[in-house]
C-alpha cells in the first residue's frame, strides 16, 4: 500500500518563508508560462545498479519483507505464485501508464526473471490492474494512495469481500489472483509509481521497512521504482529452493545458498543483518507524516523522531529521514532550524553507498535556500551534483524541479540561452512528474518567484 505523504511534498518548492511575495515579475514570469507547453518527455532503457549490502544483511531483509505486513503481524507461512502469471489492465488506462506497464513487465521479465506476461485479451489475468476515480479509492481505504488485495478480480469483488479473511493476506496458502487498484486521475509518473510497488507486492514482499536504502519497501517514498535490491528480493521469492507453505526457519535455513548462487557480490563479511525497527520510531516519524495530524503535531512527531534516532545511536537513513522530515516541516515557522536539519540530513546521506536519490531530495530544498537568497552558483552546483542519481530513479517530478531551479539561476547570471532551453526541458519532464498543465504552470510560477535577480526571459 503505497502511502504518499511527506516524500511526495518534498517536490512542492520549498522556502517558503523565503519565497517573496506577489510581484509584477513574478506575474510576468507567470504569463511566460501560458503558452502552449512542451511534449511529455518519457525515460529510456533502464539499468539498476545492484544492492551494496553483503548477503548475511539481504537475508535480513527478505525475512522481514516477507514474514510480516505493514500492519506489524506476522505471517506464518511463505506464498507466491507458481506457473507463468498474467498481467491485465481494466479501467481508463491513458498511453502512459499502459507504456509503463510494458517497461515494467520487461524488467520484471529480464531483471527478476520471472515468467510474466502481458495477459492476451479475453483472459483472466493472475494480476488485475484496475484504473479508478481517486475519491472513488480513497473513500474504501483514506490513506492510500493505491493498494493490492488477494484473491479478487477486480472493484466489486473486493467491495463484496473487504471485510472477510478472503483478501486477509495471513490466511493465504498460495498466491492465485490479485488486484492492484489505482488512480487515473493522477500524474503520469504517480500512476506509475503505484504499479510498480503494488504489483510487486502482490508479486512478492508484503512489508514496508525505514532501514532499507534502495528500495520501495519503504515508506519514505524516496525510489518510486523497482531497484537493483528489489529485483534481487523478487528473484529469491521466485527461486525453485522455495515453495508455497514453507516456514519461517524453512525459508530462513535456504537463503544463504540462494543468495550465495544469485548474488555471488555479496558473499563478504560485514555488518551483521539490521535489527528491527523499534515501534516507538515508526509511530513518531508516521506521525510526522500523517495529513491528519495538525501541523504542530507532525512537527513535534518529526522531533520525536530525531530524539529517538539520536537516542539509538543511528547515523543511518533513519535518522536522516527523521530529520529530513523535521526540515520539511519546520519551513514555514523555523526556517533557520529546517536549513540545520537539512544540513545534517544531507551529511548522512553523501556519507552512505546507497542514498544518492535520498541526497538529491535534501539538495533541492538546499537549492531553494541558496536560489532565494540569490547564490546562482551555489544552486547549480547543487542541482548538477543531483541530477545524475534522479534520472537514473526516473523521478520527472524531482528532475523537473531542480532543472527548473538551474533555469532560474542560469538567468540570474545573465545566460539566458541556456536558462530558456533548461526551462524547456524541465517543463517537460514536470509534464510526466506533475500531471495536468495547469499544475505544471504552477510550479513553474512558484519556481520562478524563489529567484530575486532581474526577469531574464
Amino acid at each position: 500500500m503505497k502511502l504518499r505523504a511527506l516524500a511526495l511534498a518534498a517536490v512542492a518548492v520549498v522556502a517558503a518563508s523565503c519565497t517573496p511575495g506577489p510581484s509584477a515579475e513574478v506575474a510576468q514570469r507567470r504569463a511566460g508560462f501560458d503558452v502552449p507547453l512542451p511534449p511529455m518527455r518519457a525515460f529510456g532503457p533502464v539499468y539498476s545498479s545492484p544492492s551494496v549490502r553483503t548477503n548475511t544483511q539481504l537475508a535480513g531483509d527478505f525475512m522481514d519483507l516477507t514474514f510480516m505486513l505493514e500492519s506489524g503481524r506476522n505471517l506464518d507461512r511463505f506464498t507466491r505464485f507458481e506457473g507463468e502469471i498474467t498481467i491485465g489492465v481494466k479501467g481508463p488506462a491513458d498511453a502512459a501508464l499502459r507504456r509503463d506497464l510494458d517497461r515494467l513487465i520487461l524488467r520484471l521479465q529480464r531483471e527478476a526473471k520471472l515468467p510474466i506476461r502481458a495477459a492476451r485479451e479475453g483472459e483472466a489475468p493472475s494480476i488485475l490492474v484496475e484504473v479508478l476515480p481517486r475519491k472513488k479509492l480513497q473513500r474504501a481505504v483514506p490513506q492510500a494512495a493505491c493498494f493490492v488485495v488477494p484473491r479478487v478480480s477486480g472493484w466489486e469483488e473486493f467491495r463484496e469481500n473487504r471485510r472477510s479473511d478472503a483478501v486477509d493476506w495471513t490466511t493465504l496458502e498460495r498466491r492465485e489472483r490479485a488486484s492492484v487498484f489505482l488512480p487515473g486521475d493522477v500524474s503520469p509518473q504517480e500512476a506509475r509509481d503505484c504499479l510498480h510497488e503494488e504489483i510487486a507486492q502482490a508479486l512478492g514482499p508484503l512489508n514496508d521497512l525505514y532501514r532499507l536504502p534502495d528500495s520501495v519497501f519503504n515508506d519514505d517514498n524516496f525510489h518510486t521504482v523497482l531497484t537493483g535490491f528489489d529485483m534481487l528480493m523478487l528473484r529469491v521469492t521466485y527461486d525453485p529452493a522455495l515453495e508455497n507453505g514453507m516456514s519461517r526457519a524453512q525459508v530462513a535455513a535456504a537463503l544463504p545458498g540462494i543468495l550465495a548462487r544469485l548474488n555471488p557480490s555479496g558473499e563478504r563479511s560485514g555488518p551483521a543483518a539490521t535489527p528491527p525497527t523499534p515501534r516507538i520510531w515508526i509511530d513518531a516519524i508516521e506521525g510526522a507524516l500523517s495529513p491528519r495530524n495538525s501541523q504542530a503535531q507532525r512537527r513535534a512527531a518529526a522531533r520525536r523522531a530525531v530524539d529517538l534516532a539520536e537516542s539509538a545511536g543511528w547515523r543511518d537513513t533513519r535518522m536522516a529521514f527523521s530529520l529530513y522530515a523535521l526540515g520539511r516541516l519546520s519551513l514555514g515557522q523555523e526556517p533557520e532550524l529546517a536549513l540545520t536539519a537539512f544540513v545534517e540530513a544531507a551529511d548522512i546521506y553523501r556519507t552512505l553507498p546507497d542514498t544518492q536519490v535520498q541526497a538529491a531530495h535534501v539538495a533541492m530544498q538546499l537549492a531553494a535556500f541558496s536560489l532565494s537568497a540569490g547564490q546562482a552558483d551555489a544552486t547549480i552546483a547543487l542541482v548538477d551534483e543531483s541530477l545524475p542519481a534522479v534520472r537514473k530513479a526516473e523521478n520527472a517530478a524531482l528532475l523537473s524541479t531542480l532543472m527548473m531551479m538551474r533555469a532560474e539561476a542560469m538567468a540570474m547570471k545573465g545566460d539566458t540561452t541556456n536558462a530558456r532551453a533548461e526551462r524547456t526541458e524541465a517543463l517537460g519532464w514536470a509534464r510526466y512528474g506533475f500531471g495536468a498543465d495547469d499544475v505544471v504552470r504552477d510550479r513553474a510560477t512558484e519556481i520562478a518567484a524563489l529567484a530575486p535577480g532581474p526577469l531574464a526571459r
